[in-house]
């Protein structure tokens, strides 16, 4: 919730300069990572495994609003809104603007957002940060999100495109990559990761067994043939909070101490 906030408050200071849509910049960026798993992309890539039919949370953030919401009945989301949540992986291209704003948003606001944490956790150092990116996007955080922001804003304003600098795209990246080297792919930060994917992979294959456990209107879908079986208990894997899943864990395969009446 924290980081999808963090996009929304990004995409709209950079829609509302831009003179775009804010609220199509909103509901997008509300909606873009509502099919991720517990644990984020471990639980993602969990799942991805296990399920024949694969799983990314981009697509499962748009069944969510087309197929599962309300019910089974789905929300009544325009097109570009649509549009720009299945789109906003760096790889892929949304068809607006406010998509775009969204997709760049999304990037800056997670990487910010990390790097905060990383630095809390003593994991990295603000002085880590090599001097070939820092002359570029500043020396602190504040002014890398200011940077990232500005530079889009001014690159973009009067264009068919949103946009960075080529020398603060550039340093974008470079900051991406030392991310993935010193903090993504940290054993210290990483530490926990076999065990996520365990759990989810245990619980996957535990409500395949038991399907009659899903809710009414998964089952429902199954029934009519709208979905598979193993659709419908990704549906159902990936929409549970971290601590729900660690809960559902324990529930079925944590015994019970005996009690003496």
């Amino acid at each position: 919730m924290t980081h999808t906030l963090e996009v929304s408050q990004n995409a709209r200071t950079i829609a509302k300069a831009l003179r775009l849509n804010e609220d199509l910049v909103e509901a997008i960026a509300l909606g873009h990572d509502l099919g991720h798993t517990p644990f984020g992309h471990a639980g993602e890539r969990a799942l991805d495994a296990e399920c024949p039919e694969g799983f990314r949370h981009n697509e499962q953030s748009l069944r969510i609003v087309e197929r599962l919401e309300n019910y089974g009945k789905g929300l009544n989301l325009t097109w570009e809104v649509r549009d720009g949540i299945i789109n906003h992986e760096m790889n892929l291209n949304p068809g607006t603007l406010e998509g775009k704003v969204v997709r760049l948003s999304d990037k800056i606001a997670y990487m910010h957002h990390d790097m905060d944490d990383a630095i809390r956790g003593g994991i990295i150092a603000e002085s880590d940060v090599p001097d070939s990116i820092t002359k570029v996007l500043g020396h602190t955080k504040g002014e890398w999100l200011d940077g990232f922001i500005h530079d889009i804003i001014a690159n973009s304003m009067d264009k068919d495109d949103i946009r960075m600098s080529e020398e603060v795209y550039e340093a974008f990246h470079a900051l991406r990559s030392f991310m993935f080297e010193r903090v993504y792919t940290n054993p210290v930060a990483k530490g926990e990761e076999t065990k996520v994917d365990d759990m989810i992979k245990i619980l996957y294959h535990y409500y395949l067994d038991h399907i009659d456990v899903l809710p009414d209107y998964l089952k429902e879908m199954y029934d009519l043939g709208e979905a598979s079986r193993e659709r419908i208990v990704c549906d159902y894997v990936s929409s549970m909070t971290d601590r729900y899943a660690v809960s559902a864990f324990q529930e079925v395969y944590v015994p019970k101490s005996w009690t003496v009446l």
